[in-house]
């Protein structure tokens, strides 16, 4: 069956993206955007994508779903399509490219087999895509046909194998780093501007480390309208580290960091405000003084 219609759950920051591309390249695209933010639905009408009013009618419509969500939402988004399946019959590959742990990916994998859809998973590694080169799609599952054909409507598809989780895998791994380290290039930024020695060691940094201190001032600043939702990311990354008997807590930390920017009012930008952006050094102020609002 050739592919022809691409669901998207849900087209927001990454999701409206890919199915811009998708489109682009000759896809139908379509999304069930009721009940979800003005935003949402606006990136979804500039991308191109089709509405429909319901799950069911989705289900029906599409040869392939992509779930691209918050990690909180992924088990819930797949019950819903379960749902959709039962009352449909519909032959339907669902492919979960959230970044959620080995272990949850499996469990949703169970939800969507059981009502008769083929699962996919996947994840994605590197930012929304522009070009064919920017973003990786990494694939695993037993049958791998229809999303693989994605390769020829815009997007870098990577097979890595029959096994459901190793997609997942390889996301928590990547991310662990990642976004890790920007939960604790700012949580150190912070506590040097709390303790007064902020411009002290911005200049050791450019003396002897350069390269990384290069990577704050470029990545830091357009993290807080991302922070909320890198919550659940790192939740699920310290699940994975514990449940292969590795320690939890480096993850859980960086969650506590995430959660203390979305606190803030940097978190309430969204990537349509990044000539608003902060600076680095604007931005580590506002969360110093954030930081001092909620020790008062």
């Amino acid at each position: 069956m050739p592919l022809r219609t691409v669901g998207i759950l849900s087209p927001g920051d990454m999701g409206h993206t890919v199915g811009k591309v998708l489109r682009g390249h000759g896809l139908n695209v379509i999304a069930c955007t009721q009940g979800r933010s003005r935003r949402t639905q606006l990136l979804a009408q500039s991308a191109g994508i089709k509405p429909v009013p319901t799950y069911r009618q989705l289900v029906a419509e599409s040869d392939l779903i992509l779930s691209i969500l918050v990690p909180a939402q992924a088990k819930a988004a797949a019950e819903s399509i379960a749902e959709a399946l039962g009352e449909t019959k519909t032959e339907l590959v669902y492919a979960d490219c959230n970044a959620i742990a080995p272990q949850t990916v499996r469990e949703i994998d169970g939800i969507i087999s059981a009502a008769g859809g083929n699962f996919v998973d996947a994840s994605i590694i590197g930012p929304p895509p522009k070009n064919k080169e920017s973003t990786r799609f990494y694939a695993s599952g037993g049958d791998l046909g229809i999303f693989r054909e994605l390769s020829e409507f815009g997007l870098d598809i990577r097979p890595l194998g029959a096994e459901i989780g190793l997609a997942s895998s390889i996301k928590m791994c990547y991310a662990s780093l990642t976004k890790g380290l920007t939960a604790l290039s700012t949580e150190l930024l912070t506590a040097a501007e709390s303790l007064g020695v902020s411009g002290a060691l911005r200049s050791e940094f450019k003396l002897s480390q350069s390269a990384l201190y290069e990577r704050m001032q470029r990545s830091l600043p357009s993290m807080p309208p991302k922070s909320r939702r890198w919550i659940g990311e790192m939740e699920e990354i310290s699940a994975t580290f514990e449940h292969v008997g590795l320690t939890p807590k480096i993850l859980a930390g960086a969650a506590d960091m995430y959660r203390f920017v979305g606190d803030s009012h940097l978190a309430d930008l969204t990537p349509e405000d990044a000539e608003s952006y902060p600076t680095l050094e604007e931005m580590i102020s506002a969360l110093a003084e954030h930081l001092r609002k909620q020790d008062a």
